[in-house]
């Protein structure tokens, strides 16, 4: 874990300020406050250790170390609690209206107490499923999920166009021209021609030329086509 650099203290002095009772055997180190507000009292037991930069500040109540207390630099001890002997105190860790147990070891950067503020939990996004209820309980038809406007009733119309409007509504759709439109007649076979034959052909010889006679006579009419 990346613990912030400690800013250097130009003030060697360490700062007291309010109803503090500090033992003669605690070590403190330069730039640390140690603050009591009115009505509020701080206790440093014997043989308790303070690094540089550290705060203490009693507010809304008694604030007490007690005796072998080791805090590391830049802890900020804020509020009310109790700080349990031979209790370490890694740097850069903030105490919050709480306590430490005796002996126990808190890594640097840590954070312990009461939060400030609640943070409220993001609410989830409402899924379709969940709209569709939501509308239907409220009187809704779902469709109107699918981006289509809800249809709502003319308040001057008549109820006697209602009957024909759900006549019209339950009417099934008419096909398209497209699908109405017959197919059409098969068309009649087409009539023979006629092959005109060697009889046609003396016939026509015998009138172009009445004084030749053919080799072939022409058949009868009933062996024509």
């Amino acid at each position: 874990m990346h613990l912030p650099l400690l800013p250097p203290f130009s003030n060697s002095q360490v700062y007291v300020q309010g109803d503090v009772s500090i033992d003669e055997s605690a070590a403190i180190a330069p730039g640390v406050i140690i603050q009591a507000d009115p009505d509020c009292k701080i206790i440093i037991a014997a043989g308790v250790c303070i690094g540089m930069g550290t705060i203490i500040h009693a507010h809304k109540g008694n604030l007490e170390v007690e005796a072998g207390v080791i805090l590391g630099a830049g802890v900020l001890l804020v509020g009310t609690g109790k700080i349990g002997a031979n209790a370490c105190i890694g740097a850069a860790t903030t105490v919050f209206n709480a306590s430490v147990e005796s002996c126990q070891v808190v890594p640097p950067g840590s954070l312990l107490g009461a939060k400030g503020r609640q943070i409220a939990d993001t609410p989830q996004a409402t899924t379709s499923e969940d709209a569709a209820n939501q509308l239907e309980s409220e009187g809704f038809p779902p469709e109107s999920l699918n981006g289509q406007g809800i249809a709502t009733s003319d308040p001057t119309t008549s109820g006697k166009d209602t009957p024909k409007e759900s006549a019209i509504a339950t009417t099934p759709p008419t096909p398209s021209g497209e699908d109405t439109q017959e197919e059409p007649a098969p068309k009649p076979p087409p009539v023979g021609v006629p092959v005109y034959g060697q009889a046609n052909l003396n016939r026509l010889l015998l009138t172009l030329f009445p004084h030749h006679k053919s080799a072939n006579p022409p058949p009868e009419d009933n062996h024509s086509e």
